[in-house]
């Protein structure tokens, strides 16, 4: 007898819809799975056997062929557990053949009981994509599944009570839609840094316009605390960009059933040892996601940037300007979002004390050295340079506390409202993402402007890349301000982040 049970795959970060097809005939008996399943899908074999019979169930004696279809594309991961098994009983007679409109997918124990599998919710969106209704799914992940709405998701916790369930004896409730408490989301606040104005002035411009920033400074000067602070300030993450973050995480395994959806923006913060493989995504024989991926939507910040392997740094260049990574393998490719702002800090030198006084003990060997790990075509793609100096002792021993997140926060939310008015729905999300098209319409300057941008483009030799990258920052500076076009005062300052003296030696 023959049985189809309809599931769900993952391919990078996409699900897709798998057709478990069970077939019991005479012969010997025997177990195959076929449709190019990996290890995992093929050790479903002794799972689902143990699972059946630990369960009160009689595993047939016949030759079980199960196809995984379509059988082209590799099968990863033991997520086709479930519909196996209720593909074998049903096939044997033991249950009835599930409805067509509802789909199995769950890990099973050897006891029978549901393990949560990873990539919940781009299955569940595949599933709700291909006309899929009635989604039977591990109870941890219910909550997850919900998150694709217009299903109807059961949550399971072993193999009998879904089959109670599908003889109609003791029927499952549905899980409700997943929603948020009143959860509180603490960030470290700005309000504890004292004194580098400069730079928290940089960092609200780059928050307010999603744009790239690096910190240059000696040690101890507060790069890394107000790197992480940056979070604080930036925009609650909207509908669209919490599920396309989510759903990178949960191919991952990184949700959980207290927590199903990124409800603030990543911010990933890679040691300098990771390798290229670790930050772009990759590995055999499916590709994952890799850190730029975790930071779809968010920060990835990079501390000690000249200490990455130079590699690793050079993954970066494409994603920084595509907003995604393609991974190609022979065995085929897949696409990860990488929509992130990069956030670095680094020293001036080795010792971290050069241009600082007498302190610095490197050559000027030793600094080109170690300053010409980053390529011109990676720092062209970073829109401000700011640097980081010391603090004197009054600035440290100040008692009163600097500007809080939630005020600065403010000023960042009516620049971003005042973008989304000027870009609409349909439009890039902030203004570092400006194509040509928005640029010419929305970043016109006037003769003075236009001087003043032909001066620095001479004195800084700058780029075609880079004329752009001021362009768009000093937009976000005239949004700060609340202006209708880009002032003089804005270009100067855009222009001015454009500089580090340390990086252009």
């Amino acid at each position: 007898m023959l049985c189809e049970v309809r599931s769900l795959g993952l391919s990078g970060v996409s699900g897709y819809e798998v057709r478990a097809e069970c077939d019991l005939s005479a012969g010997l008996p025997a177990f195959e799975i076929v449709g190019l399943p990996d290890a995992a899908v093929k050790e479903a074999r002794d799972r689902v056997r143990a699972a059946v019979k630990n369960c009160g169930f009689t595993f047939p004696v016949s030759r079980i062929t199960v196809n995984l279809a379509p059988a082209d594309r590799k099968k990863g991961g033991t997520m086709y557990d479930l519909p196996i098994l209720v593909g074998v009983l049903a096939a044997g007679g033991q249950l009835k053949p599930p409805e067509p409109g509802s789909a199995f997918v769950g890990e099973l124990s050897l006891s029978g009981r549901l393990r949560p599998v990873p990539g919940m919710l781009p299955m569940a969106l595949a599933a709700k994509a291909a006309g899929i209704t009635t989604l039977y799914v591990p109870a941890p992940s219910a909550a997850e599944a919900t998150l694709a709405g217009g299903l109807t998701v059961y949550p399971v916790e072993d193999v009998g009570q879904l089959a109670a369930h599908l003889r109609g004896e003791a029927p499952l409730s549905p899980a409700q839609v997943w929603t948020p408490g009143a959860e509180e989301l603490d960030s470290p606040d700005f309000a504890d840094v004292k004194g580098q104005d400069n730079a928290k002035r940089a960092l609200e411009i780059a928050a307010a316009g999603g744009h790239n920033l690096a910190m240059v400074g000696p040690p101890g000067s507060g790069k890394s605390m107000l790197a992480r602070r940056l979070p604080s300030i930036l925009p609650d993450l909207s509908r669209r960009e919490a599920m396309e973050a989510t759903a990178v995480h949960s191919v991952l395994g990184l949700t959980d059933a207290q927590h199903p959806l990124l409800l603030k923006r990543p911010f990933r913060s890679p040691h300098h040892s990771i390798s290229a493989t670790g930050m772009a995504g990759g590995g055999s024989p499916i590709p994952r996601p890799g850190e730029i991926s975790l930071a779809h939507n968010g920060v990835l910040f990079l501390d000690e940037l000249p200490e990455f392997h130079k590699d690793v740094l050079e993954t970066l260049r494409q994603p920084l300007e595509e907003g995604q990574v393609v991974i190609s393998r022979a065995a085929g490719s897949e696409k990860f979002p990488a929509r992130f702002m990069l956030v670095c800090a680094m020293n001036p030198c080795k010792c971290g004390w050069y241009g600082y006084g007498s302190r610095c003990r490197c050559t000027h060997q030793a600094v080109e050295k170690y300053l010409g790990k980053l390529s011109g075509p990676l720092l062209d793609r970073i829109d401000l340079y700011v640097e980081v100096p010391p603090l004197e002792f009054e600035e440290l021993s100040r008692r009163s506390q600097g500007e809080s997140s939630a005020a600065i926060k403010a000023r960042v939310d009516a620049a971003r409202a005042i973008q989304a008015a000027r870009f609409g729905a349909d439009g890039p999300a902030c203004n570092a993402q400006m194509g040509p098209k928005e640029l010419a319409e929305f970043c016109a300057l006037d003769g003075a402007g236009s001087a003043l941008i032909q001066g620095a483009f001479d004195r800084l030799g700058l780029t075609a890349r880079s004329y752009d990258r001021i362009l768009r920052v000093a937009r976000t500076i005239a949004d700060l301000d609340g202006a209708a076009g880009i002032g003089v005062d804005h270009l100067a300052e855009a222009i001015q982040y454009r500089e580090s003296a340390h990086l252009r030696r």
